[in-house]
């Protein structure tokens, strides 16, 4: 009988989800937690920390393209990117795309993601460990936001879910840092979860982003293994202005980029991402400065 690795994330609601197994690749405890790589037949290979799923061959491009064409294309003119986290250097690849990006620095704390994704995912790290664009720091991303003297435009936060050592990446003091790095009219974008499944935490992390930020929201997309529905990609910039351009201004933005090829993201969806269904909007709408 073929093993089932089980979804965890929702146990609190008294629902799960399992994955049959056709091929366990690589599996271990690392200092920090549980990794399992393994084949499925239909989403090809998928990563699981603690869990959760992180990232699957069929349906990355998803969440890839969204959490870095709509910041960079947003702002304009980004120059340094930062990302915490993103071991796998999926975001890294879409960010590297961009021929107006000087550098791209990664924060991630650990070491062994990275390791283990130069064997089974060549195909992220292959081209940006290439690049001369990329710069890898092993860190606590909390810790390296807090003390580093650069300064980004981008910012994006590809983090696990708030528990574990992920947690910190949730927190009024990690936002507050994040802003202090940040370049005059910067913006950042962070991975808040499922909002019909998760709605506290999106509710709690933009309350933090309207605190700080001149604009704290969220907008969306549709990433099938991340299950409940939408995905919320959690928004907070120094300028209002980013999020409300017209899809004539992305559309340029994006020719100017290099027109490089996407699977999930376009102009129009870009623009649209930003139009929250109602019970979505809500909960942005509930969320008070905290």
């Amino acid at each position: 009988m073929k093993r089932r690795i089980p979804e965890t994330l929702f146990d609190g609601h008294g629902f799960g989800m399992a994955y049959e197994v056709e091929r366990v690749l690589y599996e271990m405890q690392t200092e920090h937690q549980h990794l399992v790589l393994f084949e499925h037949k239909f989403f090809g290979k998928m990563l699981m920390l603690d869990g959760a799923t992180q990232v699957t061959s069929k349906d990355e491009f998803i969440y890839h393209e969204m959490m870095t064409h709509v910041p960079i294309l947003a702002h304009g003119h980004a120059r340094e990117v930062l990302i915490v986290g993103g071991g796998d250097c999926g975001i890294a690849e879409e960010v590297l795309k961009h021929k107006s990006i000087r550098r791209v620095t990664q924060v991630e704390i650990d070491a062994s993601v990275v390791e283990f994704s130069k064997e089974h995912f060549p195909e992220f790290t292959k081209p940006v460990l290439a690049d001369k664009r990329f710069e890898l720091v092993i860190d606590d991303g909390m810790k390296y936001v807090a003390k580093t003297s650069r300064r980004f435009d981008v910012i994006i936060v590809d983090s696990t879910d708030p528990v574990g050592p992920g947690a910190v990446l949730f927190s009024k003091e990690f936002y507050a840092a994040c802003k202090r790095c940040m370049a005059p009219g910067g913006v950042m974008v962070t991975q808040n979860g499922v909002p019909f499944f998760q709605p506290d935490e999106l509710i709690s992390s933009v309350g933090m982003f309207k605190s700080l930020f001149a604009d704290g929201a969220c907008y969306v997309a549709a990433i099938p293994t991340y299950v409940g529905g939408h995905m919320a990609m959690g928004w907070a910039s120094k300028d209002k202005k980013l999020r409300q351009h017209p899809v004539r201004t992305i559309a340029a933005r994006y020719q100017k980029a290099g027109r490089f090829k996407t699977r999930y993201w376009t102009p129009e969806v870009h623009v649209a991402a930003f139009a929250l269904p109602r019970f979505i909007a809500e909960h942005v709408a509930k969320a008070k400065k905290r």
